[in-house]
């Protein structure tokens, strides 16, 4: 089936028939000139089962002297970039940094940690849960939490904190996970999130285009979130850091929408939240993106990459209708 042709079949998905693996390989490879076609599509099924525009921001509570080998990671002890480490923030930090995030446009605030996780109720661990419910108390916003791997045991102290979701990322395919890390396997990854949805927590849960997965894996990454039925899925876009370990050639502009438009198609009423690159690699083409089946953004910086001033996000939402907070 042609392009064109195969685009008008899948307005079936509004009606709810899912998409299927076939289909969504072709879909990710549309070529100009029906790229815009396959995004207003992409659009009509955000609008219908997606509605709003979410907002969140994150902060690195937690920096650098990670054990575990990510190629793709700065804060890795494998990798040798120049990144600042330090141990994890005071709870009056932590207080202090919910409170700006606050008066961002932002719903929530993110707590993240370098490292495996946390198996055990560690001092560590009390220190997290105890700002956490400090920011709950004093701040009043939601507070998210992406910290590596967990035990149902602190997931549900977690969550008793006052935990609103937990973020914890597959980062890419199944099949490509073992090329971008050795010190663990991907089912520690699934296992967590399975413990998360037994606790009855929202899991916020993506990864990052462009490591090097070709496209089929990419679309393998989109129905392992759908099988995962992750609340919201975050997309990266990979940006070579001094030091890291992994080769890949990236990934065009073109590939990141088509990649985005497809899993709207594959995960219909799920948060797409767009994350680290998207200023940095679409650069005049990150508007069009929320036009192509995303509908939500982190603002005011990533982990271990500045991102632009939280004024400009503000003058790009004013132009996207509000939703309830994540």
């Amino acid at each position: 089936m042609d392009i064109q042709p195969l685009i008008q079949n899948c307005y079936d998905i509004l009606k709810g028939r899912e998409l299927s693996f076939r289909d969504a390989l072709k879909l990710i490879q549309t070529p100009p000139p029906f790229t815009m076609d396959l995004y207003s599509l992409a659009n009509k099924v955000r609008e219908k089962f997606s509605r709003g525009f979410h907002v969140c921001s994150i902060l690195n509570a937690k920096s650098g002297k990670c054990g575990e080998d990510c190629f793709f990671c700065a804060q890795s002890s494998f990798n040798k970039g120049a990144i600042r480490s330090y141990p994890l923030m005071s709870a009056q930090k932590l207080v202090e940094e919910a409170a700006k995030v606050k008066s961002y446009p932002a719903a929530a605030f993110s707590i993240v940690t370098s490292g495996y996780g946390y198996q055990k109720r560690t001092r560590e661990f009390q220190s997290l849960l105890n700002s956490i419910e400090k920011i709950k108390n004093q701040v009043k916003i939601n507070v998210h939490v992406s910290i590596g791997v967990l035990s149902e045991e602190n997931i549900r102290l977690l969550k008793e904190a006052g935990v609103d979701r937990i973020h914890h990322n597959i980062e890419t395919a199944p099949s490509f996970f073992s090329k971008i890390c050795k010190t663990h396997d991907i089912q520690d990854r699934f296992k967590t999130i399975r413990n998360i949805k037994k606790q009855k927590v929202p899991v916020c849960c993506g990864g990052i285009l462009g490591l090097g997965e070709n496209r089929k894996q990419r679309i393998e990454f989109f129905y392992t979130l759908k099988d995962l039925d992750v609340d919201s899925i975050p997309i990266n876009i990979f940006q070579k850091l001094e030091g890291t370990r992994i080769r890949t050639s990236g990934i065009t502009v073109t590939e990141i929408l088509n990649a985005v438009a497809v899993c709207r198609l594959i995960n219909p009423g799920k948060t797409i939240i767009m994350a680290a690159g998207r200023e940095t690699i679409l650069k005049d083409y990150q508007g069009l993106i929320f036009h192509a089946g995303a509908n939500g953004m982190m603002t005011g910086g990533y982990l271990t990459l500045k991102g632009r001033p939280v004024e400009e996000d503000r003058n790009l939402l004013d132009s996207f209708p509000r939703c309830p907070p994540l």
